[in-house]
């Protein structure tokens, strides 16, 4: 990570981040900045963010749970703002649901610091500005208020929040979160996911599944290639095929045009292989990805890769049979459909004044809510296409959006 030279102590840009900070609500801003400021890049704990939280609810009155990774070094925290006395919907209620965890910023060039918030101009710029930490302070900003309507028997229904570790790396903590809410026998009736949308509605999203290949070859000198099963060779082969079988997908009948990428995608993302030109390579390896609309499944392309694996590996071992192709499953998030949640989108839609429902290709967590019986949509600060990248930011005034969108909707939980 390099970080460019930058003008931020100039007095300009010192009047503009006062500026800034004046005109747009200042306790999410200030909870954003506190986030940024934890390095939660997935490879790292995300623990001293989880425990600032946890000690934040709790000066609430609030009861947090926590559940961990097998290594203890990450955890995922779910909190509830009970319902009124009166209320009907004890264990039911609304989850605003963000992931912790953000990429790397290895090999960037960042202007400011990642880890250090920095506001220039109308924007704030830091890893997890926009992905997803833009969100999470909104959400914390809303529970004092929650907590006070909780407290009077305003709120009849309850509100939750949960926060969840690698999200980044192939949504691993969410699915403890959901199979803690079954043992305890909470059904939360919605669930909002607060990536970014710049605060439009997202009820769909596609599946991914992400595969590794491994071809095992036989090594011999270059000038005998007959005394050797070339793997990169073969490697090329099946990715051929993965190409090929990429074009037809896009091609049938049944895609939705609804989405910003209307067909489901297969995609190699890396490979490696061979040590020297003058040897036959007994290794290759690579990777592809495929993201599939809600109604497709992993078959759709499996089955017809599977079979050219067995069709090729019988042509290698024909020639050694110590050679062959392994076919690995390294990740898998399932597609969030729209289905169920009809009545929700019905709220969103009143609540933005915006009924436009979007789909999209990348995936979150939203799947594995959907999966378990929760309907679910995507609504957050930020744009995506700022995701992941150097100088990462989001727009002030989409700070505000959702301090607003969020104070609406606790409205709509809340007994008059």
């Amino acid at each position: 990570m390099t970080i460019k030279n930058s003008i931020d102590n100039n007095s300009t840009d010192n009047n503009r981040q006062t500026l800034a900070t004046t005109a747009y609500p200042t306790q999410s801003i200030d909870w954003l900045t506190r986030l940024i400021g934890f390095d939660t890049v997935s490879r790292y704990s995300n623990l001293a963010l989880i425990e600032d939280v946890q000690a934040y609810c709790e000066q609430l009155g609030l009861t947090v749970d926590l559940t961990f990774n097998e290594a203890k070094n990450k955890a995922n925290l779910f909190v509830t703002v009970p319902a009124g006395a009166n209320a009907d919907e004890v264990n039911h209620g609304l989850v605003l649901s963000g992931h912790t965890d953000v990429v790397p910023v290895d090999g960037q060039e960042w202007t400011s610091e990642p880890f250090t918030a920095t506001i220039r101009g109308d924007k704030l710029y830091g890893r997890g500005a926009c992905d997803m930490k833009g969100f999470i302070a909104c959400a914390l900003t809303l529970l004092p208020q929650a907590t006070k309507l909780s407290k009077n028997g305003q709120l009849h229904r309850p509100l939750h929040l949960a926060l969840s570790f690698d999200e980044e790396v192939g949504c691993l903590g969410a699915p403890l979160i959901l199979a803690d809410l079954k043992a305890r026998g909470i059904t939360p009736d919605y669930c909002i996911v607060g990536e970014p949308t710049k605060m439009t509605m997202v009820v769909a999203h596609k599946g991914i599944a992400v595969y590794r290949c491994r071809v095992h070859g036989k090594s011999a000198h270059s000038s005998l290639t007959a005394q050797g099963v070339n793997a990169i060779s073969y490697a090329s082969r099946l990715i051929g095929y993965v190409d090929t079988l990429a074009e037809e997908i896009s091609h049938r009948s049944d895609n939705d045009a609804l989405f910003d990428v209307p067909y489901s995608t297969l995609s190699v993302g890396t490979i490696k292989g061979g040590t020297a030109t003058n040897i036959v390579p007994n290794l290759c390896e690579f990777t592809f990805d495929y993201r599939n609309l809600p109604h497709m499944t992993q078959d759709d392309i499996l089955a017809p890769i599977q079979a050219k694996v067995a069709e090729l590996s019988a042509q290698m071992k024909a020639r050694a049979p110590e050679t062959g192709i392994e076919l690995m499953q390294e990740e898998s998030v399932p597609a969030m459909t729209d289905s169920d949640s009809a009545e929700l989108q019905a709220l969103i839609a009143a609540l933005t004044g915006d009924g436009k429902r979007h789909k999209v290709a990348y995936a979150t967590e939203g799947g594995q809510f959907t999966n378990s019986g929760i309907p679910t949509i995507i609504c957050g600060p930020g744009s995506i296409e700022q995701a992941h990248k150097a100088d990462e930011y989001v727009e002030l005034s989409e700070i505000e959006r959702c301090d607003g969108f969020l104070g609406k909707l606790l409205d709509s939980c809340t007994v008059n």
